[in-house]
């Protein structure tokens, strides 16, 4: 018994600890998108990020107001 609660444990440790912080992107037209991870910056004048149905999207990076962090 010990033991399948202690393997339970560890595997629940081990999936919260992978988790990926989430970023709001506020636009300048006053929408916030939700991005599972830091969106990244091309040289192309893009942003880059998953959406939260993990598809992956591009925005101008001048329609972009601020970005910033979501905390848990």
């Amino acid at each position: 018994m010990f033991v399948s609660v202690f393997a339970a444990a560890v595997a629940l440790s081990a999936l919260t600890g992978c988790t990926r912080t989430s970023y709001a992107i506020h636009t300048n037209d006053g929408r916030t998108i939700v991005s599972d991870g830091k969106p990244k910056e091309s040289d192309s004048g893009l942003l880059g990020y998953t959406d939260a149905n993990g598809v992956k999207q591009q925005i101008n990076k001048t329609d972009v107001k601020e970005v910033s962090e979501i905390p848990h």
